[in-house]
């Protein structure tokens, strides 16, 4: 559920038009695309707190949670679940 949810809030976010859909959970993000740069998560980081009702902090964020698709909807399912 959150893996599709996280997908296309991420392509809306960050414009990626069709080759947002082409993302999959092994898709890796920070350093592979090129639109995902640090102005741009802070942005999908809002768009997440909205999209799901979740405060992240700081301390939660780090280049793993960002790693690939798979390992952001993780995150996200983990912090809606709390």
């Amino acid at each position: 559920m959150y893996l599709e949810e996280v997908k296309t809030l991420l392509a809306d976010v960050l414009n990626l038009g069709d080759a947002g859909q082409a993302l999959s959970a092994d898709s890796p993000l920070l350093g592979a695309l090129p639109e995902l740069d640090s102005m741009a998560v802070i942005s999908v980081i809002a768009a997440i707190e909205d999209r799901f009702g979740i405060m992240i902090d700081d301390d939660d964020i780090s280049a793993r949670t960002f790693e690939t698709l798979g390992s952001l909807a993780a995150f996200v399912a983990d912090k809606a679940q709390q």
